[in-house]
């Protein structure tokens, strides 16, 4: 830090420091679902929670890709609090991650030898006494089989589809510096609906009832939750002061084949628009006589539906949209480009009843060539940032929002 600053210079500093150190997290932590679905024999939706207690934060994690019907996830609880547990974990993240792109980019990867390599790697790192909990989960949607090495996280929980809870606790010790060897498990998940991943600064966290830690509310949360809004929204209602890192990850095996209440094709011109955001709300009217969800439904339809006219099948870009707009031909060239669109949109409502909620699950298709949704993550990194911001409302008025691998549809997902 220079010398003779000011204290309001010496603030400004410190802030500046902080905020490069939270970026820098931001970019040791991967997520290669990202505003995405997994698409295999069911479709996964995936979300995560990552809540530092501070800037610093000892908990971690990533979502990667392994191939088409493999994903890994990880979750890192550092010991402690402060820098020593974020670099701890921070490196041993850092270096997960890229073990995983050497081995993938030579068609390699094999979760013992991450996890040996890691732990090898992080070793001579850790002080005497400093421990580390890791969650390596291995998940595969195709032979519906699950491998993993639990390094005392709490438990895993995973729920049926016969609403029973599975607790599947940690198959070894923490690890630490004389760690000599590790346990891989492997387990069925053919009937499993949902999993939940999280570190311990959640189940610890005291709540607005002084008798009892969350841990003692986290099952029947998870399981009367269909959304990690759900989910979200439990917790904070009963956990009063947080007091650690709160990370965790929620994964819903759902599929929208057998409950269709609605769906229709629609020509890519800017007068269907309307003639669509009429049939949309009318599906909504006839499904309920809640407002403020049909309000929020139809802004979310509006956005995602006008996407998919401009730059899916018009494939228009951000920076040529917003020069028309400048330009002042914005509709008038919109109109041009659809004269020659032979391709359609598709609109989809299925309806999910889950326990005493109903849910309306809306998948918009269209036949453009897509877009890479990790654009959304640097995006969404400023939330005032222009482009994208159609995608954030969205987010902020539904449950979540997903889109395919390849960018060309998106399904939202909103309660009654």
């Amino acid at each position: 830090m220079p010398e003779k600053l000011t204290l309001v210079e010496k603030t400004e500093y410190s802030l500046y420091q902080q905020d490069l150190a939270f970026q820098k997290e931001l970019n040791i932590l991967r997520n290669d679902y990202y505003y995405q679905m997994i698409q295999a024999k069911c479709t996964s939706l995936v979300d995560f929670l990552y809540k530092p207690l501070d800037i610093l934060s000892g908990d971690a994690y990533s979502l990667r890709k392994i191939d088409d019907n493999t994903t890994f996830y990880l979750i890192v609880d550092g010991m402690g609090k402060g820098v020593s547990a974020s670099l701890t974990s921070m490196l041993i993240t850092f270096y997960i991650n890229h073990i995983i792109d050497k081995t993938l980019k030579n068609n390699s990867f094999n979760l013992h030898y991450l996890i040996s390599e890691s732990i090898e790697y992080i070793k001579p790192i850790l002080l005497e006494e400093e421990s580390l909990s890791v969650d390596y989960i291995l998940l595969n949607t195709d032979k519906n089989i699950m491998n993993y090495a639990k390094f005392a996280m709490p438990a895993l929980l995973m729920q049926t589809i016969n609403h029973e809870i599975i607790r599947l606790k940690s198959n070894n010790p923490p690890i630490s510096k004389y760690q000599e060897s590790f346990t891989i498990s492997e387990t069925s998940t053919s009937d499993i609906r949902k999993f939940l991943l999280y570190s311990d600064g959640l189940s610890e966290s005291s709540t607005t009832d002084s008798q009892n830690i969350y841990a003692s509310f986290i099952e029947e949360d998870f399981l009367n939750s269909f959304t990690k809004e759900d989910f979200s929204n439990k917790i904070f209602s009963k956990i009063t002061t947080q007091e650690d890192d709160i990370t965790f990850i929620f994964i819903n095996k759902t599929s929208c084949t057998n409950n269709l209440v609605a769906s229709k094709r629609f020509e890519t011109t800017l007068e269907n628009n309307d003639i669509t955001n009429e049939w949309y709300t009318n599906e909504w009217n006839n499904l309920t006589d809640n407002t403020k969800s049909i309000d929020s439904a139809g802004v979310v339809f509006t956005e995602l539906f006008m996407n998919a006219y401009e730059h899916g099948n018009l494939n228009i870009d951000t920076q040529t949209k917003h020069q028309l707009l400048e330009n002042d031909t914005y509709f008038e060239t919109l109109q041009n480009i659809e004269k020659g669109c032979t391709k359609k949109i598709t609109v989809a409502l299925h309806k999910v009843n889950y326990n005493s909620c109903t849910y309306i699950i809306t998948k918009i298709c269209d036949e453009g060539d897509g877009f890479d949704t990790q654009i959304l993550s640097k995006i969404f990194r400023n939330s005032h940032n222009f482009n994208g911001r159609g995608v954030f409302v969205s987010r902020q008025l539904s449950q979540g929002i997903y889109y395919n691998a390849k960018g060309n549809s998106v399904l939202y997902i909103n309660r009654i």
